[in-house]
């Protein structure tokens, strides 16, 4: 089959060897795969992936079952989503047969592409381990990015007002299309956060740079969760203020977490968020696909901090 896989900073679109489909997996005729900041750094030698894993990109991907384990409940010629470790950019992958959802009723699977990565993550950060309650109030760092657009509307399906940072007023604008309260632009007025704290939850992929800001805008009992270090990975914090505030700080990765949990998680979204997209409460907001031989493109685009929601890389459009 063939497989992207980044080497040397360069994309490479290449024959790799056929994954053998086991017991309690699936194998996947790859339709699209959707695109990640994870991918971008994998294909830079920064983020390789856990040991054992495939060094084939992609953490999402969307497709038609064609081959079956045992123990699995799927059928030839189901059409899912799946959330992977790694694998996702090429003709075929085989994944834990727990991993996958089925596509939601009315999606595309250039859209359903869009969805196991993004909201994976924002349901894993905060509703598992930050354990959100209708009413708190949330912060969300880089908003407009493929997680907080999906958090964005879970936020507002369950009950929780959220506000953002993003990098242009376009983007203020797009998040509050979604549901957000408002938001500001960080190279503006970043500090005009705290006309909106205190925050409940503070979801955080940016860092070191934001560190300080996060515990002056975080309240008694607040979660500071951190899934990124785009800002940089050391900060110096008054741990006072940790203290007498009680902040929880939590720091998080979905990539690297074992099957089960990965399992737990998906069982969890089949059941709570899933349908959602049946009732219209939830819609993926991809922005754009690319065919997988235009790979430098869409990730050139992802890296220039421009995307609004999801970038797919389509692999096989005969799929449907």
């Amino acid at each position: 089959m063939n497989a992207l896989q980044g080497i040397d900073g360069q994309l490479e679109w290449s024959m790799q060897p056929r994954p053998v489909c086991d017991v309690g997996q699936i194998r996947i005729r790859v339709a699209a795969a959707g695109l990640n900041r994870a991918d971008l750094l994998q294909r830079n030698g920064l983020y390789p992936p856990p040991p054992g894993v495939t060094e084939v990109l992609g953490l999402e991907c969307a497709g038609v079952v064609s081959e079956v384990g045992a123990g699995s409940r799927w059928r030839v010629g189901d059409r899912v989503c799946a959330l992977l470790a790694g694998g996702g950019m090429a003709e075929e992958v085989v994944v834990d047969a727990r991993h996958a959802l089925p596509v939601p009723e009315g999606l595309s699977l250039q859209e359903a592409a869009a969805l196991p990565e993004a909201y994976a993550t924002a349901w894993l950060n905060l509703f598992q381990l930050a354990h959100l309650q209708p009413g708190e109030k949330v912060l969300l760092h880089a908003g407009a990015s493929g997680v907080g657009s999906a958090a964005i509307q879970l936020c507002k399906a369950f009950g929780s007002p959220c506000w953002v940072s993003v990098g242009s007023h376009e983007r203020v604008a797009y998040c509050e299309a979604l549901g957000a309260q408002g938001g500001v632009v960080r190279s503006e007025d970043l500090d005009g956060l705290r006309d909106y704290a205190p925050f409940d939850v503070i979801l955080d992929p940016v860092g070191a740079s934001y560190a300080e800001l996060n515990l002056k805008l975080l309240g008694q009992g607040g979660r500071w969760v951190i899934i990124g270090l785009m800002g940089g990975r050391k900060a110096q914090l008054d741990l006072a203020q940790l203290l007498g505030k009680r902040i929880q700080m939590i720091g998080s990765t979905l990539r690297s977490r074992d099957a089960d949990a990965k399992a737990q998680l998906i069982a969890e979204l089949e059941q709570q968020v899933w349908p959602l997209f049946a009732e219209g409460r939830l819609k993926p907001q991809l922005e754009r696909s690319y065919p997988i031989g235009a790979a430098e493109e869409a990730f050139a685009a992802l890296a220039s901090n421009e995307v609004q929601g999801k970038l797919v890389l389509v692999v096989d459009d005969s799929l449907s």
